[in-house]
């Protein structure tokens, strides 16, 4: 079956091959972990999906795994909590650390799905932009300095002439090297430029 992941880890078997059907259920891959460290030492991040995880589990705990995902990898998939009535402000702290969601039992088996799809929503639109951000280096890498120069004081605003005047050009070679920005870059109208300096200012 192609398509995103549910990783599951818990350490109850019942509760893990419960929550195995369920999601099956919805035609989503899921893979069950019974603890932590197996999942890390499994885990490869270029796979899309999700985590449901433990929040209290023997061994690595929940927290101390989100913690090593965040250390290990610049992007890995978003991470929802199951969590008992005691353990909320635990979850709260797994929120605060980047967690996506968390989810307190006992809850209905619906919203345990909405919040996967969302998750994993979520994932694809921030492996999207990593893409993106990705491919936009790559394009600025084939700039002159000089182009560099020019792209970013056009994605700041600035008319040709006010570029001529910083970097003592004359408006005509600005007009050159702006042109060359757009070829090399694949950018049709100013506007696309922003975007770009945007999207490498927000990696």
């Amino acid at each position: 079956m192609s398509g995103p992941t549910v990783f599951i880890i818990d350490d109850d078997p019942a509760v893990a091959r419960s929550l195995r059907w369920l999601i099956e259920a919805v035609q989503l891959n899921v893979e069950l972990f019974s603890s932590a460290q197996a999942f890390l030492e499994a885990y490869d991040a270029t796979t899309p999906g999700c985590m449901v995880l433990d929040v209290r589990i023997p061994g690595l705990s929940g927290l101390e795994l989100q913690e090593q995902l965040a250390g290990k990898y610049a992007y890995h998939a978003p991470i929802i909590f199951i969590t008992g009535h005691g353990d909320v402000k635990m979850a709260v702290r797994a929120i605060q650390a980047g967690a996506f969601d968390f989810i307190e039992k006992p809850f209905r088996d619906q919203e345990l799905l909405d919040r996967i799809q969302r998750a994993i929503i979520f994932d694809a639109e921030q492996r999207g932009k990593i893409a993106e951000r990705v491919e936009i280096s790559e394009l600025f890498a084939t700039l002159s300095p000089r182009e560099r120069e020019v792209f970013g004081l056009v994605a700041e605003g600035m008319s040709n002439k006010a570029i001529a005047y910083d970097l003592g050009l004359s408006s005509k070679t600005v007009e050159v090297h702006r042109a060359k920005v757009m070829e090399k870059l694949h950018a049709r109208s100013l506007a696309d430029l922003v975007k770009m300096s945007m999207q490498m200012k927000s990696g």
